[in-house]
């Protein structure tokens, strides 16, 4: 069996996927490349049984096969290469592999196919189709805020909220919530599930460089997102998303708005000198300033800084932890931001003032920390 590849075009496509390896597999076989070989085109997987990624690839050759190839090996050896025609031979007996190159020849030895996990089949799915930088924007604004706690599986993903008038994409760690709504995002029937971390971060990486539409296939286990030539399919996470809506406060009096960057930069320098474990810093908004402050008791460490803003509402003092607030300002690209309260003990609201897309609506939530008077 027999097939050449151009060195680079090899590369980019194994590239793509090969972020689902994990660096500790329970099976030796995850640890390859799945190579299938049809004339004149590769389709090349690789998988860790929860999300399998599939690439396609022109290649000369007049053979079919199956072989799998140690994965590591073959990225550190095509890296090393100048762009150049490779010529792939495959003993199927005994899955040795030779590849020649213009400098010489290369031997090692992959394992045998049937061995590599099939790629689950999505039987009577659902479809819909979204353009690849709206998939792009809704995983960028939310994946941040979703949480890492093993013991709450649903929270550790974005649910996905489908339906005719638009799509809602949520994530929570219980301490931040981010809402975001696309109005052009359709589909044709109503659906809900949520999707892994994982699988998220590997579109994000794939999707920021594609200019084309992704399908997305779905049912009850398993999401298929296929776009250009690639392929992602994913086991959905199990189980009943919070009812996120309850937690968002629909009365917020109290309006500060201000310049996002002054605001962010404001944030980072104080919360230097916060407590090391609370990461608490203190809003205390009068009339059109805002004071900005932290201190950490135990080192005797303080910081304070005024902005102005405008504010419509009661004189208010609200503490939060600094890290949330600065991740979802990193997270906005607007000018400035609305921050909405009701009291030291609810839910501050965050929303950009001027919206990057009229299809887009972007809400974020952060708890508040007590303060300590």
């Amino acid at each position: 069996m027999k097939f050449i590849v151009s060195s680079s075009a090899l590369l980019k496509q194994l590239q793509i996927i090969s972020g689902v390896l994990n660096s500790n597999n329970s099976l030796p076989i995850l640890d390859n490349f799945l190579f299938e070989i049809n004339e004149n085109e590769i389709t090349i997987s690789a998988s860790d049984l929860e999300t399998t990624m599939t690439t396609k690839l022109k290649v000369e050759a007049k053979d079919s096969g199956l072989i799998a190839i140690p994965a590591k090996l073959l990225l550190d050896t095509l890296k090393a290469f100048p762009e150049q025609p490779l010529t792939f031979s495959i003993d199927e007996k005994s899955f040795a592999i030779e590849i020649s190159s213009d400098f010489g020849r290369y031997n090692l030895t992959g394992q045998d196919a049937i061995e590599f996990p099939k790629t689950p089949s999505i039987e009577d799915p659902s479809v819909m189709k979204l353009e690849a930088f709206m998939l792009a924007s809704a995983i960028e604004k939310t994946i941040f805020a979703s949480g890492n706690d093993e013991l709450r599986p649903v929270m550790s993903g974005v649910f996905f909220q489908l339906s005719k008038d638009g799509s809602i994409f949520v994530a929570t760690d219980a301490h931040k919530l981010v809402k975001y709504s696309r109005t052009d995002a359709i589909s044709d029937k109503n659906a809900s599930f949520i999707m892994p971390k994982k699988s998220l971060n590997l579109l994000k990486n794939v999707l920021g460089s594609i200019n084309d539409e992704v399908t997305v296939e779905y049912n009850e286990t398993n999401a298929l997102f296929s776009f250009a030539s690639t392929q992602l399919t994913c086991r959905l996470i199990d189980g009943k998303y919070p009812n996120y809506e309850a937690v968002i406060p629909k009365e917020n009096p109290n309006k500060l708005t201000v310049e996002r960057t002054t605001f962010l930069n404001a944030i980072k320098r104080v919360s230097i000198f916060s407590s090391k474990t609370t990461h608490q810093v203190r809003l205390k908004v009068t009339g059109s300033e805002l004071n900005i402050s932290a201190e950490d008791v135990d080192f005797a460490n303080s910081a304070t800084e005024r902005l102005t803003c405008q504010y419509e509402g009661e004189d208010m003092e609200i503490g939060f932890n600094s890290r949330f607030l600065m991740e979802m300002l990193n997270n906005m690209r607007s000018e400035q931001v609305n921050l909405e309260m009701s009291a030291p003990n609810r839910a501050g609201i965050l929303t950009p003032v001027e919206k990057e897309d009229d299809n887009e609506d972007v809400l974020m939530l952060v708890m508040p920390v007590m303060l300590n008077n």
